[in-house]
């Protein structure tokens, strides 16, 4: 009998942990994306945007840093003209960034 309600207890253990673990998830961590991607691939170009557009929603910390050819992503025509595979244009993604105030450094 007490075997049987050390068990008991013994399986209700995973069960706790998950709760612990819910908890512990909900750190908000600081993230930097960068890029050096430009308009040649745009759904790499598009990777940054997406992935901190993300991150912010999931209550992170992000910033976009944006180096060599990724710096004319900047122009409003370039955004315009970057349809990526599989995901949607980088216009209605940048107007979601914008929004979330996740800073862009070119």
């Amino acid at each position: 009998m007490a075997r049987r309600t050390f068990l008991t207890q013994l399986a209700g253990l995973p069960f706790l942990a998950l709760g612990l673990k819910a908890e512990e998830s909900k750190k908000s961590l600081k993230i930097m994306m960068k890029s050096a991607w430009g308009p040649d691939d745009p759904t790499r170009a598009a990777f940054p945007f997406a992935h901190g557009l993300a991150l912010a929603e999931a209550g992170h910390e992000v910033q976009i840093f944006l180096l060599a050819e990724a710096t004319s992503r900047m122009r409003k025509s370039m955004v315009n003209a970057i349809l990526p595979v599989g995901w949607p244009p980088l216009s209605e993604t940048l107007d979601k960034v914008v929004a979330k105030h996740i800073p862009i450094f070119a």
